[in-house]
């Protein structure tokens, strides 16, 4: 089951390097914080994505629609605070 946790660990940090550039390209970048038990995926939106008022949009239509493409179980992915 770890072995299952760690697997999937890795794949979203695959595909949140994919889409880092893009929000690098806009200042912004993104952090992988951790997927919780239901297969939240929690993330943190740092320097222009932090405070951007497209953040929502970018973090749903881009970072999860992505995520959920590549890896069906992924439930949800949400911004959080450090």
């Amino acid at each position: 089951m770890e072995n299952d946790r760690s697997k999937l660990n890795q794949k979203v940090q695959n595909v949140i390097d994919q889409v880092r550039p893009y929000l690098q390209q806009d200042g912004g970048d993104i952090n992988f914080i951790e997927i919780t038990d239901d297969n939240v995926v929690n993330v943190e939106l740092i320097g222009a994505c932090g405070a951007c008022p497209f953040s929502t949009m970018t973090l749903k239509n881009g970072v999860e629609a992505t995520l959920k493409k590549v890896i069906p179980e992924i439930k949800e992915v949400v911004a959080i605070n450090l």
